[in-house]
């Protein structure tokens, strides 16, 4: 039996949600349970609905998706909508619990596949993109944050965070390090649960963030 990922669409414009929905709505293990015109009725839609995943416009009127996606119930994972790929509030985005982003223009397959991957918990989006915006707003940083826990990881952990923030796959992580891909997935982990990460987005964000990962690292 396939389980279905439950979707909330969030979107100043009505046509683009309409567009969204009746796209996902036709996927056979996807369903649209709420849609929201701002950033406040999506997190009271995402309390009533419980969403496994939100497709959150980050640039509405009102409450925005930056506002928004900090304000999120437990539980459903953010993806964020923008414009551009540079977008300056992405990284905050990123940074306030969002799984990624997808500019608006994406294809349809990238969209869905999108949508599976973060629902999975599985990697972080566009991890090519995703690691060039960060380094270009982290890079604006003066000093490297804080970061509580950090003194929980072994050495290991730490390498393999690093790793991770250079938008290193599992696969790539266990080339580099000469280990399984099994075992490399286990530090990755360890490393959320220590952190607690919601996912590999936010291992990026804490990557550089405490200056284990210089922006322009590859």
């Amino acid at each position: 039996m396939t389980t279905m990922i439950k979707l909330l669409l969030a979107d100043d414009q009505a046509l683009v949600r309409a567009g969204f929905k009746a796209l996902l709505d036709a996927q056979p293990d996807m369903t649209v349970v709420a849609e929201a015109s701002d950033g406040a009725e999506a997190v009271r839609l995402a309390a009533q609905h419980q969403p496994d995943v939100v497709l959150m416009d980050i640039r509405m009127p009102g409450t925005d998706g930056l506002t928004a996606t900090r304000q999120m119930p437990e539980g459903p994972r953010i993806i964020i909508l923008t414009t551009f790929e540079l977008d300056e509030y992405v990284f905050e985005a990123l940074r306030g619990g969002a799984s990624g982003f997808l500019v608006k223009d994406t294809e349809p397959t990238e969209l869905i596949q999108a949508v599976r991957v973060v629902a999975s918990g599985d990697a972080l989006l566009s991890p090519s993109v995703t690691r060039r915006l960060i380094a270009e707003y982290a890079s604006r940083a003066k000093e490297p944050m804080e970061m509580t826990g950090l003194d929980q990881l072994t050495e290991r952990e730490r390498e393999v965070l690093s790793l991770v923030g250079t938008g290193m796959t599992n696969d790539e992580i266990a080339a580099k390090l000469f280990m399984s891909p099994a075992t490399a997935k286990t530090h990755v982990s360890r490393t959320m649960m220590k952190l607690h990460a919601r996912d590999r987005a936010q291992l990026v964000v804490i990557a550089y963030e405490s200056g284990l990962v210089k922006p322009g690292w590859l």
